[in-house]
């Protein structure tokens, strides 16, 4: 977790004491590191600089206008999967002329604000979509680039609701319809087909995806210059892992020492889509210990006053957070097992969950942790990606603020919702 320790037994971010920004701004609170956003944007950037390398932070993953900003002032393009996040790119001071949009299922509302904007690139995932691309651009006058999203039915390992590069998955287009399009590609006058693009789910914990994709697409390429294509372009997407246990994982050098071989034969500028690898542990979730509980059979729950509805990835995907106080005499283990978990002097085997009206609000299950009471705060490391992003006001919930750290500074870089957010836009009948 990089600028994310314990010093003297309390929980710093960069060099201010969580517990004294939480005295302003209350809980829950999401806080970020700027100094691990902008040192993980540096680190990919350097392991692929040896090729021409457009690093699109996606949006989806943290779509916060100040972190946003942050990554644009640091060169930094975006990959956008609706209009909404291409307004909050470039309402960000992010460059059009260095955005890429995503998604399988772009309106021509959509498609024709992206025209308006002059981005830099479509991601096109059907025939149909591409249709309606160059019909929209033909009206514009405008002639956008396009890249063919191709799913390459490759099997990432990742869990089977963040896999998108197998055949049964929604995103891209096959093999044989991709070289069908290219033949025919002068039907499509009015689009500049210069690039591929391959993204294959999240988190992907080794190389070999990216590379058994990435050998398919090579033969690809050679039928589009076969067929007068000149794709100038390789977008290899994102899904670049990080460590939510504490354990070592491969870093973006391990990543570009096996596919830079790769796009350098295609003759390729490339373009990535990282996310959850720059601000992944950029931030965590602070929330307090509303109630303790035991039952009568001796099951012990610690309630929170964060719930799923701030942080959904434990109930949408089984993800594992570690979770352990922000003021503690017991050290985090260097890294934890999600499957076992070791009590020791002083902890307890506890479910950690929130107020929500779900069983399925559990942020852990069966978790050694340090006996906490009443008022305590506890931390959810590695929640900077796919947070906030995808929290919502589900049981009337005001969703929390967001701080982000500089040093020894922070500000509050999202207010906290009140009640009457809760109702805005509502009208009596």
């Amino acid at each position: 977790m990089d600028t994310f320790e314990y010093r003297n037994k309390t929980l710093f971010c960069e060099n201010i004491k969580i517990e004294d920004i939480i005295s302003e701004v209350g809980t829950p609170a999401y806080i970020y590191s700027k100094n691990t956003i902008l040192a993980r944007y540096h680190e990919l950037k350097t392991a692929f600089g040896d090729v021409d390398t457009l690093i699109c932070f996606s949006v989806k993953s943290n779509s916060n206008l100040s972190i946003c900003k942050v990554l644009a002032e640091a060169g930094s393009g975006f990959d956008v999967v609706s209009g909404g996040e291409l307004f909050r790119a470039i309402k960000a001071g992010g460059d059009p002329s260095r955005i890429v949009f995503a998604g399988v299922g772009k309106t021509d509302k959509e498609i024709r604000y992206a025209l308006e904007n002059d981005i830099f690139m479509f991601n096109v995932e059907s025939l149909s979509e591409l249709g309606h691309i160059n019909a929209l651009a033909g009206e514009s006058g405008k002639v956008p680039r396009v890249a063919l999203r191709i799913n390459p039915d490759i099997d990432a390992k990742t869990h089977a609701k963040t896999t998108t590069g197998k055949k049964e998955n929604k995103f891209g287009i096959d093999f044989t319809e991709a070289e069908e399009l290219i033949k025919q590609s002068s039907r499509y006058s009015s689009v500049d087909l210069c690039g591929l693009h391959v993204h294959l789910g999240s988190p992907i914990y080794t190389v070999d995806p990216y590379v058994r994709a990435l050998r398919k697409i090579v033969k690809l390429i050679q039928k589009c210059r076969d067929n007068g294509l000149d794709i100038e372009y390789m977008n290899i997407g994102g899904g670049y892992c990080i460590s939510y246990t504490g354990e070592e994982v491969i870093r973006p050098r391990d990543y570009a020492s096996k596919i830079l071989p790769l796009v350098k034969e295609m003759q390729c500028n490339i373009i990535m889509e990282p996310g959850r690898f720059i601000v992944g542990n950029s931030g965590i979730l602070i929330t307090r210990v509303t109630y303790t509980k035991e039952t009568l059979h001796g099951k012990k729950f610690i309630i929170c006053d964060a719930a799923m509805n701030d942080l959904i990835r434990p109930a949408l995907y089984d993800a594992f957070h570690r979770i352990w106080p922000v003021n503690t005499s017991i050290k985090m283990p260097k890294v934890e097992d999600p499957h076992k978990s070791t009590i020791k002097k002083g902890m307890d085997l506890v479910d950690i969950v929130g107020p929500v009206c779900e069983s399925s609000d559990v942020f852990a299950a069966k978790r050694a942790l340090p006996k906490v009471g009443e008022g305590d705060l506890l931390a959810i490391f590695s929640a900077g990606a796919y947070g906030f992003s995808m929290s919502s006001q589900y049981n009337s919930r005001p969703r929390p603020c967001e701080v982000l750290v500089d040093g020894d500074q922070y500000r509050i870089i999202r207010k906290r919702e009140t009640y009457e957010d809760l109702v805005k836009g509502e009208n009596f009948t």
